[in-house]
């Protein structure tokens, strides 16, 4: 197994309550992205409906045929897909909203699921869903990755938790070009704090009362941004995450092995 991974940053106008549309600017995303070499596409948070706070009308069940239509074209273009739902369960008979990221593989296989854990108060997130209790990380073309939602990036202690495990972090969003400036600091915060590769997926367009002017990018472990690869077309392609780079950086510069002994109990 190859220890490089190529990942497109498909950031797209998901639309807002329109899954058919946001389907099939996703499938012909990812179709162009697999013709050019891509192992893994990105898509946005909640890219079925934009951030909507009406989950009653708007949440899918993971077998929903929407969310089978996603395992659908990760399957017909060989590639991970990794992409945001608004996802409703059902737990002892209660009925559960949360905001979720789905990995799926090359045979449409959900290969990783995450629950976004820091919920948007200032937009009553936290009135419509539930949050998830922990990380989730996988292993894609021998580079391990963590997944996490748009106001994630805001905590750095989630991040922290699971550095030592990862060589990327990817963090899928929503985030309004109001806030673009943070969005833009924190993500290479990320990377240099975590010595590791972050991936930043944004949408653009408008949606629910909001713009949205993207800025998806991803950083290098010492803090870097990488520039995709330029296609005969003269438009962007993917990034190259290498698991040895993150190593070789960690090596060098070993403070997340500080971090490891911070976290180790007194004794151990």
């Amino acid at each position: 197994m190859t220890n490089e991974l190529r990942v497109v940053l498909g950031e797209y106008d998901t639309g807002w309550h329109d899954p058919v549309t946001s389907l099939e600017r996703a499938s012909a995303l990812v179709r162009r992205a697999a013709r050019h070499g891509a192992h893994l596409v990105a898509l946005p948070e909640m890219c079925l409906s934009g951030f909507t706070m009406e989950p009653k009308a708007h949440a899918v069940t993971l077998d929903s045929p929407h969310v089978r239509a996603l395992a659908g074209i990760a399957a017909e273009n060989e590639v991970h897909v990794l992409a945001g739902v608004a996802a409703r369960e059902l737990v002892e008979g209660r009925e559960v909203f949360q905001n979720t990221a789905l990995l799926f593989g090359p045979g449409g296989e959900l290969e990783a699921s995450y629950r976004k854990q820091k919920l948007f108060a200032y937009a009553s997130e936290h009135a419509s869903y539930e949050p998830g209790d922990g990380p989730a990380t996988a292993m894609v073309h021998g580079v391990r990755i963590g997944l996490f939602i748009c106001y994630d990036l805001r905590f750095p202690e989630l991040f922290r938790a699971v550095a030592p495990d990862v060589d990327a972090m990817f963090i899928i969003a929503n985030w309004p070009s109001g806030r673009r400036p943070h969005w833009d600091a924190l993500l290479p915060a990320r990377a240099i704090e975590n010595q590791c590769y972050v991936v930043g997926v944004n949408r653009i367009g408008d949606a629910g009362g909001l713009s949205y002017d993207g800025g998806s990018a991803a950083y290098d472990p010492w803090g870097e941004r990488l520039q995709p690869t330029t296609l005969a077309d003269q438009t962007a392609g993917y990034v190259v995450l290498r698991a040895e780079r993150v190593a070789e950086i960690r090596s060098r510069y070993p403070f997340i092995r500080d971090l490891v002994r911070e976290q180790s109990p007194v004794g151990a």
